[in-house]
């Protein structure tokens, strides 16, 4: 106490000053967004509860709460990790997963359900037709990228290259197929391609939780090794890294959460770049362990306080990853034209 008050005296800054006080102002960031993170979700499953508090019919809708709730944690999360380890991959903080044909790949897949079995498709929903649509998009990202980097001419730019011509395809086989729809068929393809939060399974919550869960614990258990890959490929092999092993994985490892994130609501182009680009701007360095937990606060409070201000304000629930999607390509083009593709 005697230090702090002869400190206080000489004009110092005892909390800067002090190691325990250095480390409080290194996890500040991360505090307050997580703060901000739980009260918004305490206000979303709280506010306009039209029953009495404490009484059998407001916890029913307490809990009919928790599914949007826990499709948006795993949402936030799964975006964040997917685009900060894309970053580390390709070493570059312009490009998002989406770029590797992701989104047209879940537009192809439900396009072409609908074009098959037509406007009966709105019925097959379950769990084996959403493991299944992971599984194709997972496998045919394990496929691309086992190909392209197992041969001796394994590039990363061949690779993005690949999968925009990849993507461009998807898209225009999804609008040949669009264009043979009837309208009733249509309006079901349309509802089915709309990103909302509204369309998280309660029934696949517990699958894509445990998916997503399992990866977060491997990304977190390696983020010193992820720190060396992001250095590079001359530095990573100076240090003892096998780089294209791990490059490969965090691939991988990105395209099972994209494909969880997709499944969950849909495509979601710019969101995980919108809150990857906040995080960096506000993370006290550059290391994993300092940028993944800061992005997934900050994905946190942007869906969580986008859904309860259109919800409950608005009245546009439908309209949230809308806002968001304008709001990160924005974002995009402004961080587009001020550094470049760097």
């Amino acid at each position: 106490m005697a230090s702090i008050v002869q400190l206080a005296s000489t004009g110092e800054e005892p909390l800067a000053g002090h190691p325990v006080g250095r480390a409080f102002l290194r996890e500040l960031p991360v505090i307050a967004v997580f703060g901000a993170a739980i009260a918004l979700a305490v206000a979303i499953l709280v506010y306009g509860n039209p029953a009495e508090p404490g009484s059998a019919g407001f916890w029913v809708i307490v809990q009919t709460r928790w599914t949007s709730l826990g499709t948006i944690a795993l949402v936030s999360v799964a975006q964040a990790v997917a685009t900060v380890m894309f970053h580390t991959a390709t070493a570059n903080r312009i490009l998002t997963p989406s770029i590797l044909g992701f989104d047209a790949l879940y537009v192809l897949t439900q396009t072409a359900l609908v074009f098959v079995f037509g406007t009966s498709a709105s019925s097959m929903e379950g769990i084996p037709k959403i493991v299944a649509q992971s599984a194709i998009m997972v496998v045919f990202a394990s496929i691309l990228y086992g190909w392209l980097f197992s041969g001796p001419r394994a590039d990363l730019h061949l690779l993005l290259l690949v999968g925009v011509v990849l993507g461009i395809g998807f898209g225009s086989f999804s609008s040949f197929m669009q264009r043979m729809l009837t309208p009733s068929e249509f309006d079901v393809l349309s509802a089915r391609l709309f990103g909302s939060i509204g369309k998280g399974n309660p029934e696949y919550l517990p699958i894509a939780a445990t998916i997503v869960g399992l990866v977060l614990v491997f990304v977190w258990l390696r983020r010193r090794t992820y720190d060396v890959v992001a250095l590079g490929r001359d530095v990573a092999v100076g240090l003892g890294v096998r780089y294209r092993r791990e490059v490969v994985i965090l691939l991988v490892l990105v395209a099972v959460l994209v494909s969880v994130s997709t499944t969950m609501v849909g495509p979601m182009t710019f969101f995980g770049f919108l809150v990857a680009t906040l995080a960096y701007q506000f993370a006290p360095g550059d290391r994993h362990g300092q940028v993944l937990p800061l992005a997934i606060g900050i994905a946190l409070v942007t869906l969580l306080g986008a859904t309860f201000v259109l919800k409950h304000i608005f009245s546009a629930a439908g309209l949230v990853t809308v806002i968001i999607e304008f709001a990160g390509g924005l974002l995009f083009l402004i961080v587009l034209l001020r550094k470049g593709l760097r």
